[in-house]
């Protein structure tokens, strides 16, 4: 294997794959990354067993070859390089050797035949989505998800195919995100796979917000997304999302209606005192008024008031702020609608005039 590239070129690519190798690894073979020169075009590969990452910059090669190359150190010595530095490439003597300039770099290489990349899959579902669409699914949803659950069917994002319709659910159990976007696909039946997290986050790094259309793969095991010259595969979580649809509740008859932004504002304020464990704040409701208390064990509070449009009866009905917080700073329209059934219920919240996103707070005894 021999071949020439800028800098400028091998850079964004190594950024790219770097992004799923884990520093700390069980197998060494997972420290490196897959380097596949082909006739008119360079393959760089990258896994940590969950996460695949694939991509091909169009480039002459010399001499074809494959060879194993420690990511990390690869990346390191490309980022220190001067711009518009030009690198040459190849092996000799299961090494690799890097020049560029007068400098130069020997690198260790890991046999071909044990890097573990996923073979072709076997697609049950298969349909083309805009890239911007598919990302918004994923930044209104993704922050919901359970991180190191022991319950590990919530450490991931539920993607839902159902004919005309896309959906992401994530819950982590105290709070619940819900998306939809029209889609046309193939499926006769309702589809259901869970994402990993790793998985969901790295797609948010990669997607950018254009129209160009991402090709999704689904197989039983396997979700593969290819766009450009890249193609992302991840193993899929084994197991039964609880049934979401029973814990959204009814849009209530007296709905809250406040200013988006005027609300995040006032409760990030009295979360500032409130117990730095629990974060705990109380919503107290009535005529056409919220009021949130918080307090801490240091016998300090806090109190925010906020004109809503609301005529329902008098409540009082305690939530983790984070949670609130969260929701409202990923809604964007400028009011947002809360229903609260009764002190003991969830908390359904809607941006205004928008059916495509529900979010749910369950409340929390103060």
């Amino acid at each position: 294997m021999k071949f020439i590239i800028k800098r400028e070129e091998l850079l964004p690519a190594l950024q790219i794959v770097n992004g799923v190798i884990e520093r700390r690894q069980t197998l060494p073979i997972l420290s490196n990354l897959l380097l596949s020169a082909k006739q008119h075009s360079l393959t760089l590969a990258g896994t940590d067993m969950e996460v695949e990452l694939v991509t091909e910059i169009q480039q002459e090669t010399g001499v074809e070859g494959e060879t194993t190359v420690p990511a990390r150190k690869l990346l390191d010595i490309c980022r220190a390089l001067p711009d518009e530095a030009e690198i040459k490439i190849s092996i000799n003597n299961d090494k690799v050797q890097l020049t560029s300039g007068k400098s130069r770099f020997t690198l260790s290489t890991l046999p071909v035949q044990e890097y573990p990349l996923v073979e072709e899959l076997e697609t049950v579902v298969e349909f083309e989505i805009s890239q911007r669409t598919f990302k918004s699914l994923l930044d209104r949803t993704a922050f919901a998800m359970a991180q190191q659950d022991v319950r590990y069917y919530l450490n991931g994002l539920l993607l839902e195919i159902d004919g005309e319709k896309l959906r992401t659910v994530a819950t982590d159990g105290h709070r619940l995100a819900l998306c939809d976007t029209e889609q046309e696909t193939d499926v006769g039946e309702k589809v259901q796979v869970i994402i990993p997290r790793k998985g969901v986050l790295e797609l948010i790094r990669l997607f950018q917000d254009k129209e160009e259309n991402i090709k999704v793969q689904i197989s039983t095991n396997h979700i593969r997304i290819s766009w450009a010259d890249l193609r992302f595969t991840s193993k899929l979580i084994d197991g039964k999302f609880p049934d979401y649809t029973r814990v959204i509740p009814e849009e209530g008859q007296d709905p809250i209606t406040a200013d988006r932004e005027l609300l995040r504002q006032s409760l990030t304020r009295a979360s500032i005192l409130s117990n730095e464990k629990y974060r705990g704040v109380r919503i107290l409701l009535e005529d056409n008024k919220l009021r949130a208390l918080a307090h801490n064990p240091e016998q300090e509070e806090a109190e925010e008031e906020l004109e809503v449009a609301y005529k329902g009866a008098d409540m009082e009905i305690g939530f983790n702020v984070s949670y609130l917080l969260d929701a409202l700073g990923i809604i964007k329209t400028d009011n947002v609608v809360l229903t609260v059934s009764d002190p003991n219920s969830s908390c359904l919240i809607l941006p205004e005039n928008e059916s495509q996103c529900k979010y749910v707070v369950m409340p929390m005894r103060l």
